[in-house]
Order: C-alpha cells, then structure tokens, then sequence
C-alpha cells in the first residue's frame, strides 16, 4: 500500500518525504526498508524493533553484485575454515551500530536454515558466522547480509586487519580545524579581553561576525561526533556521556549567535573553538595510548605458540611467525594446526570445534586441507603450509571460546558510575543555572551551566580501568605470564585457593632424568620413540630425547588415552607405552621412584621407563612465600612414592593427593569451588585440561613453546614459576590502582563542580582542564602500574 504523508520510516527512521511505503500499519521512506520488515516478520524477527526505535540502515541504492563470490580461488581467500558440510566466514560490517544490529545478526539462522551459528563483536564491528556450503553459498550468504541491511565490507586482503586498521586521520583533520578556529578567534577576541581603543572598536562588529564564522566549522565539522553520539543514545532513550559535552557545545554557540546578532555582547566563539579543540587532543590523547598497549599485545608473540619444521637436520620448534608458505610442519598428538596446509603424511583426525563449534572429529586423507585452528587429535601429522600464518587468527580462537563467569566488580562499578553520571551531572547543571537566575545574574547562569557540563571528566572514570589493566597485561606479557584477557587479571587478585599438578608443573621436565629398568632388542628402542613422538605428555618428550633417533619408523593407528598411556601399530608390531594398568604390567615391575611409564610391545612387558624430574629451581621459596596468604593444594596422577618428599616441601596443613585421573582432579577443584573458594588450577595443559576449565582460573605451565591451551585462562613459561608469588600480588596491585584512579577521577570532579557551580570557573578553562584530567588519569594508571611493577621485581624481561 502506498500512502503520501511525512511522517519517520519505521526500519531506519529517516524523514519520509513524499511517498510513503505502508505495510503492517508502519510507515517506510523506501522499497528497501519495506522489504527487510517483510523479511523479519515473514520469519517471526519482530522482536529487531524492540531493541531500539528505528535500528535499521537505509539501503543506498543497489547493493554491489556479488559474482566473484562464486570463484572457489576468490572465495577460499576470504573464508577462515571449510569442511565437507560446515564453512566459517568473518566478515566486517561497517553498519552495526547498535544492539538492535548484534541481536538481527546473531539470529541469521531464522533468516536462513544453513545458518548454523553467528557471533558479533560490537567494539570490532565484525561477524564470524558459521553456515553449510551445501544449503547457502558464500555470496548468497553475503547477499543476504545486504538484503537486511548490513552489507559486508569485502576486500581480498585480510579483512579484519583492514576493518580494524589503526587511523586518526579523521581525528586529526577535525584538531586541526578547530586549533586553526581556536587560534583565529582568540586573536580577534584580545580586543574584548585588554579593551578597544577607537580603531578597534570601529570594527568590533566586523570581528564578533568573523569569530561567529570560525565558530561555524567547529560546530558543524570538529564536533558533529559529540552531537551524533549524544543523538543516538538519546534515540535509545538512554543517557551516555557525550550528552552533556554536546549541550555544552550547542548552549555556546546558541548564545554566542544570540550575542553577535543582537549585538549585546562578543560571544564564547574562541571558547566554544577552544572546547572542542582540547576535547579532541584529549581523545586523540586517548586513543593513541589504547592503541599502542592493544598493537603491542595484538601484533607481539604474546602466548608462547611454536611449531616443529622439518629440515634436513630433523625438526625443530620455531615461531609461528617463522612460519612461510612451503614449509613442512609435525604436528603431534592435541596439538593446533598454526596455517592452513596440506596433509602430506599421516592419519589425521582434526578436532574444529575451537574453530566452528562442532565436537565431531573430522577424518583427512592425504592431500586435503586442514585449516588453522583445527587440533590434531591421533598421532603425528606432516602438513605443508599453503597459507600465510595468521596469529590474529589463533588469538581469536584463544579469545572466542566459551567465557568463565570472570567477577567484573570493578568494570561493573564503572558502568554503574557511567550511567548515573549524566544524569546527575545534568541535574547539577540545570539547578546551578536556576539558582544564579533566581539571584538575577544571568551571566553566571549561562557560565555556570557550561562549565558544569564541561568540568566533570567522565572520560576519566570510564578510562581507569581499562588503561590500568592493559598495562597490567603487558607487565605480563614480558615476564612470559601470557592472560587471556583482562578480566583474568581481576579474577587471579580474587583467587584464594592453588591447585597444583606434579609432573611438568612443580618438576622440571628440562631437566628430567631417564633410564629404562628392563631390556629392549635392537630396533625397539626407535619403535617406542615413534611412539612417543606423536604425543606432546612430558614423560613422552623425555622418551624421544632419550632413544635420540633421527630416523624413526612409520607409526599407524595411534591412539592417546589421557592420563594413562599411547599405542600405536610400527611395523606391524603393538607397541602401549603408559601406566602399569594400562599395559597390563604389575606395577612392582622395574618400577621406581619418579613418574613411571611402561612398555608392552606384542604383549609382551619390556620394562618400564623411570623419569626422576627434579624439582623446579626455588620451589620451595615460591610454596613458603605462598602459604601465608593462600590454601595450597597438589593433585597428582602418579603414584604417592614422593609424598615424603613433598611434604616437607609443601606447607604441613596442605593437602597432597596422588593417583588422580584427569576426570578426579576436575571433581576435586568442583569440590573446593562448593566450599566457596576461588580456585586457581595450575598444571602442565595435557591431563589437566578439564580441571583448567572448570576452576575459577586455569594456569597452563609451559616449558615448551609448542603449548597452546584455548581451554586455560593463561600460560605461564616454565622459566617464570618461581615468579608466582609476585604474579599474585602485582594483580592485587592492579586492582588497588584501580581504586585509586577512581578516587582521583572523583575527587577532580567533585572539585571542578565546587568552582563551576560558584561561576568562577570560566568554560574555556574549564574546557582545558577536562583533556588535562584525562592526560593525568592515562599517566597516573600507567605510572602506578609501572611502579607496582618494579616493586615486585617484573620490570626485566627474562631472556
């Protein structure tokens, strides 16, 4: 139905001018913004318009054809993951906007059957959806996408990196219109100030005019963002902080207008100029700081993930980042696959589900692809990489699966301050103006009201946290403590109760020790290593060490099972290295104190393996320094043969429990979670996995870069153990930091309000010292973190 009004389209809320499209009893400005209402509600998706008034986007004309799409060689650059059903597309969409936008597009399934999942990053304004190739194509899925509205930006370069590229080109050309305004004005306005000799005030009109024109620009160009931001939250009835910045700002041009064209007065034009320009730098202040702490953690190896290379000489770990198109890769048992690659040797079963979601392992064969993220689940695998190594690509993965329940008082406390802030800041606003009306002074009115919105820096409230936790991470990061996020932090200073692991976690298995109690017949030894090499077990990397042989015999149907051992056909032979139980052995055969690992081939019990891992260097310090200020706990899955040992090590109140499996240490860290603790896991990454999890915070101990654990909160280099202690206090120190930039935020607004509210505080200082307080709360947060740093001894970066 067509009807001529003038009234809001419904799906965008643009003016409808002239012809109207009507459907449903709402009004539509296009054919476009009809269509994607009829689209939502053929698929019962009414509940879009419930999240804001008018969220969508008005579709500019035709949408780009999509063609290209249909070329595989165009399309499998774009795509991050594909399987024989399942594809993973990452896509960045310039118009989301609002929660309107995330919920439509994380309800896509609705819209189209072989949607299987999609997931949105506000901040990043990107979206990784998950469909069947078999049901929807990648550039249906993209027509789609524009269809409702939210057309994909789509380059044949790394998309995300060109979504999320660092620029303040914008920023910068709005500074340096309003400093140009800002300077221009103040010269034309030292007249008023120092007073107007004949000649001057001859032209003092022609000068109020030409300040008003400077201020022109200001308001409509260097600060549309403050007016744009404050008209959208108030679109969604809500009050964010940018509100009274942008009534400040309008309230000074508006009387600055009133002034110059009544000719009662010179105006605020260099003060409205000056406004703008100090909120700029500040934010540009802002955001150059944000940026550098993001590209440092972004763009630096900040979790220790390596892979093995095959050369002439053998394999060798190196850095993911080392990695190029054409290099042979081993990949061994649970380990991630670093880069798309072709499989070249080996039975590979790929776990996807960091990647799609999916538990189902996936059979490859020789010459398929196996893309990145994927973990190998039985035996070794050499691949061939065939794609560029993309880190962000894992630190995605790393970030995406399924968040802990993490305690975010002190993000809760920012936003809660955020949300009263404007309206009380307002209030102030409003009654300080009334108050010097009443009193006849309407000077101080307009003067207070402006310095009011301008004075309280709510930039600074919202800032204390993240700057403060950010430089945290990077404390980390260079004292090879690598947190997912920063949330852990807040979670490791709330931690009250360490679990610990035995074997790779409190020992050391660099320096482990081996020898073998029984006899291996020429040829075994190399089998048993051919064994071992395909899982990435401490006692295993210690076999491989031992036999030290670079040409190990052809492995088929390996098999891992957690905690207790691996097997594998060589030769045509049956080779089980593991526990006594899982061979079949008796448990007094050869074995001896240290972790036990025995070896069966044919059947037939060849001996067993006894690794005496010492100690990490300083353990019992790093326990004694712990024990005054946390419950201590060790679960182990061997025997109790050191029980004597580790009980003079261990504080004589904890608890030492042994011959744990894997499902045993998550029910125990469950158990102390019951009592009310917050329970740190600390373990080795392998058989710990489940316990990881299921603590409050998961630690993976690494002594060999090619660890990477999306299931644990953080890695921890084996090398850094010994710092646990200080790790702990340092997040403690965070959070006091925190606390005290809070209190600093507020004490400078209380203060600002004292004076703005009185009138002796003039807009335009008031307007300097906002970007000021914003300077002082980044060097405060930075500085204080540094500080508590160096007083816990993480100032170095260990080699």
């Amino acid at each position: 139905m067509i009807v001529s009004t003038a009234q809001t389209c419904f799906h965008c809320g643009d003016a409808v001018s002239g012809t109207a499209y009507e459907t449903d009893g709402h009004v539509f400005c296009c054919l476009g913004c009809q269509s994607v209402y009829r689209l939502l509600s053929s698929n019962q998706m009414q509940q879009y318009y419930r999240y804001d008034n008018h969220p969508g986007r008005k579709r500019m004309g035709v949408a780009e054809r999509y063609e290209y799409l249909d070329e595989p060689a165009i399309a499998g650059q774009l795509i991050d993951f594909k399987d024989d059903a399942l594809t993973v597309f990452t896509c960045y969409i310039p118009a989301i906007h609002c929660s309107a936008c995330i919920w439509l597009l994380e309800h896509l399934y609705k819209l189209h059957p072989a949607v299987v999942s999609s997931r949105c990053d506000f901040m990043k304004k990107q979206a990784v959806i998950t469909f069947r190739h078999g049901g929807l194509s990648l550039r249906a899925l993209v027509e789609l996408l524009a269809e409702v509205g939210y057309e994909p930006s789509i380059t044949l370069q790394d998309v995300i990196k060109a979504g999320r590229r660092f620029s303040q080109r914008g920023l910068v050309a709005k500074i340096a219109v309003a400093g140009f305004c800002f300077g221009n004005s103040m010269m034309l306005s030292f007249p008023e100030y120092f007073g107007m000799a004949a000649f001057e005030a001859h032209y003092s009109a022609f000068f109020r005019w030409m300040n008003l024109g400077f201020a022109l620009p200001v308001l409509l160009y260097s600060g549309r963002g403050y007016f744009r931001s404050a008209w959208q939250s108030l679109r969604q009835q809500r009050l964010n902080l940018d509100v009274p910045l942008a009534l400040g700002i309008l309230v000074l041009f508006m009387r600055t207008a009133w002034e110059v064209a009544s000719a009662t007065g010179p105006g605020f034009a260099d003060t409205l100029c000056g406004l703008v320009f100090f909120l700029l730098v500040g934010r540009w202040v802002q955001q150059r700081t944000y940026h550098h702490l993001s590209f440092e953690r972004d763009y630096r190896s900040y979790f220790p993930v390596a892979v093995m290379r095959l050369g002439a000489d053998g394999a060798h770990p190196v850095p993911i980042a080392d990695i190029g198109i054409g290099d042979r890769l081993l990949i061994r048992s649970n380990e991630i696959v670093p880069a798309d690659a072709i499989l070249l040797n080996g039975d590979a079963t790929i776990d996807f589900s960091f990647v799609t979601g999916e538990s189902e392992p996936v059979k490859k064969a020789a010459g398929e692809i196996i893309y990145a993220g994927g973990r190998q689940l039985e035996g070794a695998v050499e691949v061939e990489v065939v794609k560029a190594v993309s880190q962000s690509h894992l630190t995605r993965l790393w970030n995406n699966e399924a968040s802990k329940p993490y305690e975010r008082r002190f993000r809760t406390f920012s936003n809660t301050v955020s949300r009263y802030f404007t309206v009380v800041l307002l209030s102030i606003a409003f009654l300080a103006m009334g108050y010097w009306l009443v009193y006849g002074d309407a000077a101080k009115a307009w003067g207070a009201f402006t310095a009011v919105l301008i004075i309280a820096c709510p930039c600074a409230l919202a800032l204390s946290s993240p700057f403060t936790l950010s430089t945290a991470l990077s404390v980390f990061d260079k004292n090879r403590f690598y947190i997912k996020n920063t949330a852990a932090i807040e979670q490791l200073a709330a931690v009250d109760c360490l679990v610990f692991d035995k074997t790779g976690t409190i020992s050391s298995p660099a320096a482990s020790q081996m020898r073998f109690n029984g006899e291996l017949d020429a040829g075994e030894p190399a089998m048993v290593a051919a064994v071992c090499r395909n899982s990435t077990h401490p006692l295993s990397r210690a076999i491989v060490r031992w036999v030290d042989s670079r040409e190990l015999p052809h492995v088929s149907r390996f098999r891992e099972v957690s905690g207790k051992g691996v097997e594998a056909l060589v030769d045509g032979r049956q080779v089980c290295v593991g526990s006594a139980v899982f061979i079949g052995a008796a448990a007094s055969a050869g074995g001896d104190r240290g972790s036990t690992a025995y070896v069966s081939i044919d059947g037939a019990v060849k001996g067993c393996f006894s690794v005496e891992q010492p100690w990490r260097e300083g353990l019992a310090a790093t326990l004694h320094a712990l024990a005054g200020r946390y419950q201590l706990h060790l679960v182990s899955g061997d025997n109790d043969r050191d029980q004597a040992i580790l009980r003079s090590i261990f504080p004589e109140w904890a608890s030492l429990q042994f011959g744990k499996l894997p499902v045993e240490k998550l029910e125990y860290v469950h158990a102390l979670q019951q009592q009310g603790h917050a329970v740190c896991m600390i373990g080795d990454g392998l058989n710990d996995a489940g316990a990881l999890k299921q603590a409050d915070l998961g630690i993976a101990v690494s002594d060999d870069i090619n660890s990477f654990s999306p299931g644990c909160d953080a890695i921890l280099d084996g090398q850094s153990f010994t710092k646990v202690p200080r790790f702990l206090r340092f997040a403690k120190d965070t959070v006091r930091v925190i606390h005290m930039s809070f209190g600093i935020s507020l004490a400078y607004n209380l203060v600002g309000l004292g004076f703005a509210v009185t009138g002796m505080m003039s807009p335009l200082f008031a307007a300097v010292l906002m970007p000021m307080s914003t300077v002082t709360i980044i060097g405060f947060t930075t500085l204080a973190t540094r500080v508590y740093a160096a007083k816990n001894q993480l100032t170095t970066t260990q080699s």
